[in-house]
């Protein structure tokens, strides 16, 4: 790490040119701390564009050449959501914090190696969980620590989201296990809520899951599950993914409501509140490699794509906070509101252990070991 005052700036390595990979690396360039940019992606055209795109100081397809550069200080890992534990562990090898799109892996035992060798060695990993840098939580947050509703005993959270994401998520891959909507998509929401209700541990959970739309593509429509945590508090998440395509929210619509012994917390985040209707397509927010909307949205919720809008060729949002600051953490210090990769591994095995109970039918007792959760999701499946 680059430490305050140090005036060496940030040498960057950013692995997965894709989506996500290019808005981190554009931003990178912007960041005046970060002196060296470095890129990696196997497929040779997407990264040999935002090289071009960014100045990139080196390019390479080979991610061990990467992040043995002398430059390399920090690592951005935004691959495919199942290739991710061999950059991070190559990475944690030379000692370089690292900035983890979520989850860990996809895996719980994985997940959990991974999670040993960050904290053995001692670099500062966070995970990418980008609502948390958006203005309204983080002043829920605030009201929540200066206990404005007295002690929290009720959470209630719905995320609803077009199929788009499941659609373009599972064609890049053949092997759909642990693909879910809580395990992709819901541990958003989750992570939210396990933030705002920081300081209770779920002791039991007990969810519902259904198939009727997504289940030829090898992954569920919606989960839905309450959590019973150790102070009695519970907390019921619920997700879908399977919406049609022409739902206007770009992406993600969110709910969640907080009660407590002195107040109520009502969160509204479903983007409603700025429509556009026009004869012309609107864009498909979710913007995977080769992927292509399969339908036309003419309505569209303005501001419901979570790493936020570009505005005259420039991202405007959440994910522009997240990254930033994660530089401002790296070079100066700074508190930050990251994800630690305990809390993302933490958060893998709540989403997986949702899975594990709707399809047993019936509660599953927290908190469950990697090797319990990998064996039952593998016997439920057989």
């Amino acid at each position: 790490m680059a430490g305050p005052g140090s005036g060496a700036g940030i040498g960057l390595a950013v692995i997965g040119c894709g989506a996500i990979g290019r808005i981190r690396a554009v931003l990178a360039r912007e960041y005046p701390g970060v002196a060296w940019l470095g890129l990696c992606d196997v497929h040779e055209e997407t990264l040999r564009q935002l090289a071009a795109d960014t100045g990139a100081d080196f390019a390479t397809t080979d991610v061990a050449e990467l992040v043995a550069r002398p430059e390399v200080t920090a690592v951005i890992v935004a691959t495919d959501e199942r290739e991710h534990v061999d950059p991070i562990l190559l990475s944690v090898e030379h000692g370089h914090d690292l900035f983890i799109e979520k989850p860990l892996a996809t895996d719980p035992v994985e997940s959990a190696r991974v999670l040993r060798a960050i904290e053995a060695a001692g670099v500062d990993a966070v995970v990418g969980y980008t609502q948390r840098f958006r203005r309204r939580f983080l002043a829920v947050k605030q009201r929540l620590r200066d206990e404005q509703i007295g002690r929290v005993t009720s959470v209630v959270t719905r995320a609803f989201m077009n199929r788009m994401v499941p659609e373009a998520t599972l064609r890049k891959v053949t092997d759909t296990t642990n693909l879910t909507p809580m395990v992709v998509s819901g541990t958003h929401s989750l992570d939210m809520s396990m933030w705002l209700l920081e300081g209770r541990m779920p002791v039991e959970v007990y969810a519902r899951s259904t198939d009727v739309v997504l289940g030829p593509m090898g992954t569920k429509d919606a989960t839905f599950g309450v959590f019973t945590m150790d102070d009695g508090t519970i907390f019921s998440m619920n997700i879908s993914w399977a919406l049609p395509t022409i739902w206007p929210g770009a992406v993600y619509g969110l709910e969640i409501g907080i009660v407590g012994t002195e107040g109520v917390i009502d969160i509204e985040d479903t983007h409603r509140d700025v429509i556009i209707a026009s004869e012309h397509g609107q864009p498909a927010g979710y913007n995977s490699r080769g992927f292509t909307a399969p339908a036309v949205r003419n309505i569209d919720f303005v501001g419901s794509y979570p790493p936020g809008d570009l505005s005259d060729g420039l991202l405007w949002g959440p994910m522009r906070e997240e990254t930033t600051t994660w530089f401002s953490r790296l070079t100066m210090g700074v508190r930050t509101p990251h994800a630690t990769a305990a809390e993302g591994h933490s958060n893998l095995l709540l989403t997986m252990a949702m899975d594990l109970s709707a399809r047993r039918g019936r509660p599953v007792a927290l908190p469950i070991t990697p090797e319990e959760l990998r064996e039952g999701l593998r016997e439920e499946a057989s």
